[in-house]
Parts: C-alpha cells; sequence; structure tokens
C-alpha cells in the first residue's frame, strides 16, 4: 500500500497552509492572545468557506466529499499554525449541527470531566447522542463556572452536575470518538513539526562563541530527537488516517502526544531563556500541546486500547480468533 501523499492531497494541505499564512498570521496569532482566546467569527466563517468544517460531508449535502487522510492533512496544518477554537467538535458535527459545515455556527463538546473548551461562545454543545442547542444550551452554561486555563487560546469552563460525572456523557459515540482522536493526533503533529522547525531555524541563527549554537553537539541532539519524534508519529497518524483501526489510532495519539509535548519543551531549552519569556510563541505550543494530550484519548485510555489489542487474537483474513479472546471493535464511546 503507497502511503506517499497524492498530487491533490498536497495541493489540498499546501492551499490550507497560505490561508492560515493569509488569515492567522502570528500578528493574529498574537491578537488572539490579548483577548484571552475569545474566537474571531469572520475566522471560523472564512475556514467554513475553505471547506474546513465541510470537507467529509458528500458533495450533495453541500461537504467537499473527501475523507479522513484528507482532514488529517488539515488539521495538522491547524495544529501547526496554533489555530484556536473547538475545530474537531465542528468539524464532527458538520451535517449534524445547523450552520456548522458553514462556519456559522461554533460546536464543542463535553468530554467527561474535563473542563469544556469555548463553552461561553458556543452555538452547540455535543453530549453523546445529545445535542444542546437554544434553552437548553443557555442553561447549561449558566450552570457552568469558568476555570483558568494553561493555554491563554483556550477558555474553559467546568460543567457541574451530571455531565461532568457521568461516563455516558462522551463528546462523540463510537466511531466518532476515535475519529476525534485521530484529528486531535494530526493537530498534535502539526505543532511537532512547527517547534521543530522553529528550533532548527534559531540554532542556526543564533551565535555564542562565534559560531551558531547549532553547531554545537547538544543541540544537534536536541534537533535530531524533535525530528526522530515527529517522523514516526506522522507515519502512525496518516497510516491510522487510512486504516480507520481504533487501536493503530490509539498509537497515533500516544506518538504525536509524546512528539508535541517534548518537543515543544526540547524548542524551547534551544531557545534558552528568550524562549520562557511571554513574547515568543513556544510556550503556546508547549500549552496547547498539554491540553490536547489530555482530550478525547490520554495516556492511560490509549495504553488501555493498546493493550486490549495486544492481547486480544488478530487473526488472518477468514482466521478464527483464539478461544477466549475477542479482537477490538470501533464501537463504544470510551
Amino acid at each position: 500500500m503507497d502511503f506517499q501523499l497524492s498530487d491533490d492531497q498536497r495541493a489540498l494541505r499546501s492551499g490550507m497552509r497560505d490561508l492560515l499564512g493569509a488569515v492567522f498570521d502570528r500578528d493574529r496569532l498574537r491578537a488572539a492572545v490579548d483577548r484571552g482566546g475569545a474566537l474571531d467569527r469572520a475566522l471560523w466563517r472564512e475556514l467554513g468557506a475553505a471547506g474546513f468544517f465541510a470537507l467529509r460531508l458528500p458533495e450533495e449535502a453541500g461537504g467537499v466529499g473527501l475523507g479522513l487522510p484528507e482532514a488529517v492533512l488539515l488539521f495538522e496544518e491547524a495544529g501547526r499554525a496554533l489555530l484556536p477554537g473547538p475545530l474537531v467538535a465542528t468539524h464532527l458535527a458538520a451535517g449534524r449541527v445547523k450552520g456548522a459545515a458553514e462556519g456559522e455556527a461554533v460546536v464543542t463538546a463535553v468530554d467527561g470531566e474535563l473542563p469544556v473548551a469555548h463553552l461561553a461562545e458556543a452555538d452547540a454543545v455535543l453530549m453523546g447522542a445529545e445535542t444542546l442547542t437554544g434553552e437548553a444550551l443557555r442553561a447549561f452554561v449558566a450552570a457552568a463556572r469558568p476555570v483558568r486555563s494553561m493555554d491563554p487560546l483556550t477558555p474553559l469552563h467546568r460543567v457541574a452536575g451530571r455531565a461532568a460525572a457521568t461516563e455516558a456523557y462522551r463528546a462523540y459515540p463510537g466511531a466518532l470518538r476515535h475519529e476525534g482522536a485521530l484529528l486531535t493526533a494530526a493537530e498534535q503533529l502539526g505543532s511537532a513539526a512547527r517547534t521543530t522547525e522553529t528550533a532548527v531555524q534559531h540554532a542556526g541563527d543564533r551565535e555564542q562563541f562565534g559560531s551558531p549554537i547549532g553547531s554545537f553537539q547538544a543541540v544537534k541532539h536536541l534537533c535530531a530527537d524533535m525530528l526522530a519524534r515527529t517522523e514516526p508519529a506522522r507515519a502512525a497518524v496518516y497510516a491510522a488516517a487510512v486504516t480507520g483501526d481504533p487501536v493503530e489510532i490509539a498509537a497515533a495519539k500516544l506518538l504525536a502526544d509524546e512528539a508535541a509535548v517534548h518537543n515543544a519543551r526540547d524548542c524551547l531549552q534551544i531557545h534558552g531563556g528568550m524562549g520562557f519569556t511571554w513574547e515568543a510563541d513556544v510556550h503556546l505550543h508547549l500549552k496547547r500541546a498539554w491540553l490536547r494530550s489530555a482530550s478525547l484519548l490520554d495516556r492511560a485510555g490509549a495504553e488501555e486500547l493498546l493493550a486490549a489489542g495486544l492481547g486480544a487474537a488478530r487473526p488472518g483474513p477468514g482466521g478464527p480468533a483464539a478461544p477466549g479472546r475477542r479482537p477490538v471493535e470501533a464501537g463504544g464511546g470510551g
């Protein structure tokens, strides 16, 4: 099987990178930080017009008619640009919530006991098979309280009562949950790639003792380690997008989370004292990576899914499962 990107896929990725460079450059990123992560509705509609949310809807339903591998490419670019907002929830709500596909509606989601992102600005909230809008949404928001977020681009609310405490109120039922985890992994992959590029560029520009710091062996090793984390994560994310297998998605999420978090840390170290400052963007990648690593499929959940996959028999085509062992399935909300 050929996992190389097609010309159309490369053009799709390049087009999204160009779009985000035009509508969400560094000045707009810092402006979003200054306003506390409040969503730019005009930007949201731009994404809708570009087909970001309707990418996987069939053409007869007003979508683009592409698949999960193409969606992964767009979310990778979103992660690279640190694009804020409940992108995964709105993408998965396209065709389910009015206005989501066009970017006219902002859709967020409840994910177990985790705080809810961008709740105050949401037009709809996904809670398992239920979607809150109108009066139900307003009552839900009124019962929530804002909490301090480590990521200045992601305002959070703690939800009281049954939605926060009950496992049944997961954001997405069944296969949608695995798709959401994979799209989150794609965002992590984009962030990991971006911090690698940033670190290498800084190592080439910054000089100490008359030489670029990138010529020092310790810095070379850090940059090499960043690339060595990013590329296996890329292969895992792209492969999981093709197969859609829950176990492979769990592996991709683990690798992408590790790459995003550790690459941001190494990037910060390569930047030295400047990396710790508010004016640098490195800390924004680290904080967002921390948040994403806990969402949808955290480390413990991914490891459990992988362990179950290893414990289950993986028969060849037409082969029976081992006695007492059941293959892992995509269903279920966990």
